[in-house]
């Protein structure tokens, strides 16, 4: 009997024990599995009501080999370290160069020779030529010029262009005053003129560029991102879009602009929420429709702009009209006549500005812009596009910079594009000319700073590398990427280059940190 009773015991403990949560989840309650009802043709699925929706479970880095950073001493205590750390990313191509630019001498080197896909470190690349071929002072000018006379009653007769010099931040980012901001500031000058009344059309001039709007080696999956907004010379609010929908008021676009139809059928009702449903037509249209609750806050959605210059063209267009200057015609495209008279104009920020954004928040449009301006030089006498883009680029890494233009194959100018190659070796050569160039200080103030910037305020914290290191990073599905200079214990400029591609990128990524570390722990 004492025995029976035992084992019913041990039988209750093991089912207690086998029953509670290992190490890291999390105790379920468990019930009695239901029995599927029959259903019938008439039988309705009832909607899930949101509090029984399950929480969507966001991605989460695997765990990565725990490498901490090192303090080398000799110069092969640093390749033994780094070597290491290079060695337990488990997969992939690995590109990993470090040069002292205060010695000259090759600190370590690991798969340097290989062209992987930079990411967005390749807009180091574009930085680098930008300040070359323009200089850190160099402005865009965005101007509206006219073909005809204007009478004494305000009356222009013919027509005004909108002349595009490929400003990658003609909008509000550096003007108060919204999206709008350049084409209010434009209409403005134009109506202090005296002009009342416009009898032809607004029209766009958009050929500082060629009309590829989206770069070779973009996927179809980035197309409809901010991220991948369409390149032309007449860009406006970096190509996008924005549907704002208030209680009260229903929709409306920023900026304001006649290329787009607006179709709103949104009513205000009762509550704090909002139903809206968006739809873009095959022509560019866009109807809205829905409810928005009285106590909704406004809600905005970005969508990207596919025809860019009609777009900046109908903004100014509207502009004017809002202005109280009649404009009689429409919009369309054409190019500038030789014998325009100038009669409102726009500067953008100085280039020194414009790479510190691109760089430190990583904007692709302006690197797209920025490349192609580049290629156009500074007395604007050449075609912004690819072809000659990468021209400018291989004579640069040839006359001087001193590389392997082998080893260099660019499809755009921020990265996005998976038909990039550059090997590290390259990357760190670009670098040690731009340390040692007139424009160097610019380059360098572009970058983002560990442990306190933008891309990297995050990551290596706490070390020596923190306020020290001044890199780029490069992120896309299979890349990660990270260049730039840290100034070692002992006073050495190091230039590096890290580039890896493949699936094991949370681990080099880890790697990267480690590494950029040790080489400011470094000293000999």
């Amino acid at each position: 009997m004492l025995y029976r009773k035992l084992r019913f015991l041990a039988v209750v403990l093991l089912a207690a024990v086998t029953a509670m949560p290992a190490d890291g989840q999390t105790r379920r309650r468990t019930t009695k599995k239901p029995v599927a009802k029959k259903t019938t043709a008439k039988a309705k699925k009832k909607p899930v009501s949101r509090r029984n929706r399950r929480p969507v479970r966001r991605p989460v880095a695997p765990p990565v080999p725990v490498v901490r950073y090192t303090s080398p001493r000799t110069l092969a205590a640093l390749s033994a370290d780094l070597g290491f750390m290079t060695t337990r990313v488990r997969s992939g191509q690995f590109g990993v160069m470090a040069v002292s630019l205060t010695r000259g001498d090759t600190l370590f080197a690991w798969g340097a020779g290989a062209p992987l896909v930079p990411a967005s470190t390749l807009k180091m690349l574009t930085t680098a030529v930008a300040l070359e071929e323009l200089g850190p002072n160099y402005q865009f000018s965005t101007d509206v010029l006219h073909d005809g006379t204007v009478g004494a009653d305000g009356t222009l007769t013919g027509n005004v262009y909108l002349r595009g010099d490929g400003d990658p931040t003609l909008g509000g980012r550096y003007l108060s005053g919204g999206p709008a901001a350049p084409m209010n500031l434009l209409a403005d000058q134009i109506a202090a003129r005296g002009i009342r009344r416009i009898t032809g059309e607004v029209i766009g001039d958009a050929t500082a560029f060629d009309d590829q709007r989206i770069p070779e080696g973009w996927l179809t999956r980035y197309l409809q991102s901010g991220y991948a907004a369409r390149v032309s010379g007449l860009s406006l609010n970096e190509n996008l879009v924005w549907v704002t929908i208030t209680p009260g008021e229903g929709a409306k676009l920023e900026p304001a602009t006649s290329a787009i139809p607006l179709t709103s059928n949104v009513r205000t009702v009762k509550g704090g929420g909002a139903r809206v449903s968006i739809r873009r037509t095959t022509d560019g249209a866009i109807s809205v429709s829905g409810t928005i609750g009285t106590r909704s806050p406004p809600r905005r959605y970005v969508y990207v702009v596919e025809h860019p210059a009609p777009f900046a063209t109908g903004a100014l267009r509207s502009a004017l009209v809002a202005k109280g200057v009649e404009v009689v015609g429409g919009i369309r495209l054409d190019k500038t006549p030789a014998g325009a008279n100038r009669i409102a104009s726009v500067q953008s920020p100085t280039l020194d500005r414009i790479l510190a954004a691109m760089n430190r928040e990583s904007i692709n449009h302006y690197a797209e812009l920025v490349l192609r301006n580049a290629a156009r030089g500074p007395r604007r006498d050449a075609l912004g596009d690819m072809a000659n883009s990468r021209s400018m680029m291989r004579q640069f890494f040839a006359k001087k910079v001193g590389a392997d233009t082998m080893s260099l194959q660019i499809s755009d100018g921020s990265g996005l594009s998976t038909l990039d190659r550059v090997t590290s070796r390259a990357m760190v050569q670009m670098l040690g000319y731009a340390h040692r160039a007139s424009w160097g200080p610019w380059f360098h103030a572009s970058l983002p700073v560990a442990g306190e910037s933008e891309l990297l305020r995050r990551r290596m914290r706490g070390g020596s590398a923190q306020g020290n290191l001044h890199a780029k990073t490069g992120t896309t599905n299979d890349v990660v990427g990270l260049g730039g200079y840290v100034t070692a214990l002992n006073g050495e400029v190091i230039a590096f280059s890290f580039i890896y591609n493949g699936r094991d990128r949370w681990t080099a990524k880890s790697m990267m940190d480690a590494m950029g570390q040790t080489l400011a722990n470094f000293a000999r």
